[in-house]
């Protein structure tokens, strides 16, 4: 486990960067605004949510609880609001349908959202627009594999379609129009606005477990994974086709958290 915070610049390739260290160590998902990224989830099971300020590096600092202690879980956001979903409450337990969120600018204790319609953990985020956020994979079959929920209002997520593999743990992330979502080696892509099943987009670098993923309006980067894996990989998400290398992190990360400032969120 680590508790290192790192930074890359998504527009240039390059090598990741000391940011700081964050108050856990994080294996959750993550929310973020154009101003304020927010971790949650630990292997531990822990309820801690705590944040960073993207402008100024340096170490994160308490923000809140979760409304339940828990890992493994997917995120989403737009500017304003930041939802967790689903996740595993404790070793053994059956996986959680938990949404609950937090309004990104204030610290305080997340609040219930509703419920995911089909129980989730080990599924891949950050994906979504404004609007609607997306929860990937991680559930017990195909079918239903792509839920959204309407991330201004509260209630239950909806199913949005059937990705191509329902395996979680290879990150994803979007633009305001494209989810991408990785599985075993490849990934797949939805069209947010609509509902559906995904299509094929390409291959990724790897099949290393346990990846996360930030974007911009136009890429979309992969880093680390399992077993303890520092390369990290990128798309163009307007185009099909395969990830190209974007450089190394400083050190390995897999069961880790991301977030980015010009996500499809926002």
């Amino acid at each position: 486990s680590k508790d290192v915070i790192e930074f890359i610049t998504i527009a240039s390739t390059g090598n990741g960067s000391d940011f700081g260290d964050s108050t856990v160590d994080h294996e959750g998902g993550a929310v973020s605004s154009r101003t304020r990224f927010c971790g949650a989830g630990t292997v531990g099971y822990s309820n801690v949510i705590d944040f960073v300020t993207f402008s100024s590096t340096g170490d994160a600092q308490d923000f809140g609880d979760l409304t339940d202690a828990r890992r493994s879980m997917n995120a989403c956001s737009n500017q304003t609001r930041g939802l967790f979903l689903g996740g595993i409450d404790a070793p053994g337990q059956p996986t959680s349908n938990i949404i609950d969120f937090i309004t990104i600018a204030s610290t305080g204790d997340a609040r219930d959202y509703g419920d995911l319609i089909t129980t989730s953990s080990n599924c891949s985020g950050n994906a979504g627009n404004p609007t609607r956020g997306l929860c990937l994979g991680g559930t017990p079959s195909t079918t239903g594999s792509a839920q959204f929920v309407t991330i201004p209002t509260l209630g239950n997520s909806s199913t949005f379609g059937d990705l191509i593999s329902s395996q979680g743990n290879r990150g994803a992330c979007s633009n305001s129009i494209r989810a991408i979502h990785g599985y075993e080696g490849s990934l797949d892509f939805l069209t947010i606005a609509t509902l559906g099943n995904s299509t094929n987009f390409g291959d990724y670098l790897n099949d290393a477990a346990y990846k996360c993923c930030v974007s911009s309006p136009t890429r979309g980067v992969w880093g680390g994974g399992s077993p303890g894996i520092n390369v990290m990989g990128y798309i163009e998400i307007a185009t099909q086709g395969d990830a190209v290398d974007f450089g190394d992190l400083i050190s390995t990360h897999y069961v880790h958290v991301g977030g980015s400032n010009g996500h499809g969120g926002l």
